[in-house]
């Protein structure tokens, strides 16, 4: 299994649609840009076929340290989801 970069995703977009790898790049960074502010504001990005971007509230929870076995108080955290649609479920079994 390989891991696809940034860079190597614009290039990818670059000569998909017959721009130049730096467009291309700026086109990705465009993109994470409009997402991530997007899930700032607490909307969720719907990219039908593909997925739903969103923010997930996590509850305020007890845990454990590992090293020390002592309990701790994990505080309520906002974290990002990615669900994968249909289409793109579909493409990867294949």
């Amino acid at each position: 299994m390989e891991t696809v970069k940034k860079s190597q995703l614009g290039q990818m977009l670059a000569e998909k649609m017959g721009v130049t790898k730096k467009q291309g790049v700026e086109w990705v960074d465009a993109f994470v840009e409009l997402v991530t502010n997007s899930l700032r504001k607490g909307d969720k990005v719907n990219i039908t076929g593909f997925g739903i971007f969103k923010v997930a509230d996590r509850k305020a929870r007890e845990g454990i340290n590992p090293r020390t076995g002592e309990k701790i108080h994990i505080a309520a955290s906002k974290k990002p989801r990615f669900t994968a649609g249909k289409l793109l479920k579909e493409a990867i079994k294949q």
